[in-house]
């Protein structure tokens, strides 16, 4: 088995039995592209699939142009047997442009001459938090209350073990010409699906479940839609409200009459999928993330601000205490890196970075206090003991933005 992915050593971590080759496959649009890696290669399953476009992802390539060229290229070489994972309710004529691409890629599947299966899971539940299943798990973690917009929306599931099982199933049975959805039989509200997985989780009951009006929630979508541009993947994006308030829902009667397999329950998935202190400390972590991430983004930046307008206090603290000529410039590049350092962390693909040079910096101004104004130690409003919690936050910070 061979695997495709941004990144081989994440993938050898990830599924270190199967072997692993580099590539952005949003690059890979042509079917000359594709040739190299197809061969030895007698089966595809493409469970490639962005949300919405963003600072490095563009949607109609990864999932209609490349797989467009995959197909062509699949036609060429000995691989015949194709599985697409798509979506329920991808249709051409879909206003989101995470479906239409979808169901393009499906139709130029269907059109060609290989060996076919179209899946398509609903709400995929799996023991990796992400996607929908992450956005879940976050909202679920949230203390004493239960926040969800678009409540009513009604979602079948499926564990991600029985996705793969059906791609065993499609690949070992030689299936051709296959287009069948992978959900259980009942569907969930958006609200009872949370509060079902934060009974999962462990968390107490909330003491008020709040609806949010749509109208809030396309804003705080909007953000997501910023952000995605600074390089964020929130799974609370216009797109992701799209797809809620047109349901999540599938045929469930399809693929178990054709394989025979079943797919498993809510509260099946559920009770097997793993649910100890990680799983707890992970959505609750991920919950505050964004809190923390921006709290520790603004005071870098209000730092640096506020030493550069008040230049004349700044340097009034070291004057006499670092040489002369330094005295300006060490309040400048100060106030300069600090802004940087605030700006950098609200890049997605800098924010470790920016965490490193936060705990850095932050070091070298203890350090240098210490040498040059030790009095600032005994302040009485504890100046430089502040500086302490602010590495602390960083450290969390830059632990918690590591990359699936």
């Amino acid at each position: 088995m061979t695997g495709l992915g941004r990144s081989a050593s994440k993938g050898l971590i990830v599924a270190p039995d199967a072997d692993w080759v580099t590539a952005d496959i949003s690059t890979l649009t042509s079917a000359d592209k594709w040739m190299p890696l197809l061969e030895g290669v007698d089966a595809i399953v493409n469970a490639a699939g962005l949300l919405q476009n963003g600072l490095r992802d563009q949607v109609a390539l990864v999932q209609r142009d490349a797989i467009k060229a995959l197909i062509a290229a699949c036609e060429v070489s000995g691989a015949r047997a194709f599985v697409q994972i798509s979506a329920p309710g991808a249709t051409v004529t879909s206003d989101t442009e995470f479906f239409r691409t979808k169901a393009e890629a499906d139709e130029a599947l269907k059109a060609s001459g290989l060996d076919w299966t179209i899946l398509r899971p609903g709400l995929v539940l799996s023991p990796h938090a992400y996607g929908g299943t992450s956005l879940i798990r976050r909202l679920a973690a949230m203390p004493a209350i239960q926040v969800v917009t678009l409540g009513q929306a009604r979602i079948q599931t499926v564990h991600v073990g029985d996705v793969a099982n059906a791609v065993l199933h499609a690949l070992e049975h030689s299936l051709s010409g296959v287009d069948a959805a992978l959900v259980e039989e009942a569907p969930h509200t958006l609200t009872a699906l949370t509060l079902s997985v934060r009974k999962w989780l462990g968390f107490r009951p909330p003491l008020v479940t709040v609806s949010v009006p749509l109208g809030l929630g396309r804003v705080v979508a909007l953000f997501a839609d910023a952000a995605s541009y600074l390089g964020w993947r929130s799974s609370l994006r216009t797109t992701s409200l799209r797809v809620l308030a047109t349901d999540v829902l599938g045929d469930a009667a399809a693929w178990p009459a054709l394989s025979g397999q079943t797919m498993r329950t809510l509260d099946e998935s559920l009770r097997d999928l793993p649910s100890t202190l990680q799983e707890r400390i992970h959505a609750r972590a991920m919950f505050w993330f964004p809190f923390l991430l921006i709290t520790l983004s603004l005071f870098w930046i209000a730092s640096g601000t506020i030493g550069l307008l008040r230049q004349d206090a700044a340097l009034g603290l070291i004057a006499g205490a670092v040489p002369a000529p330094f005295v300006k410039l060490a309040v400048l590049s100060g106030g300069v890196l600090d802004i940087l350092i605030g700006l950098g962390l609200l890049v997605r693909p800098l924010v470790r970075l920016a965490c490193l040079a936060a705990i850095l910096l932050s070091l070298a101004y203890l350090v240098g206090a210490a040498i040059f104004v030790p009095w600032l130690w005994a302040d009485p409003l504890g100046p430089m003991v502040k500086v302490i919690p602010g590495i602390a936050l960083a450290v969390i910070v830059g632990a918690l933005a590591e990359s699936r």
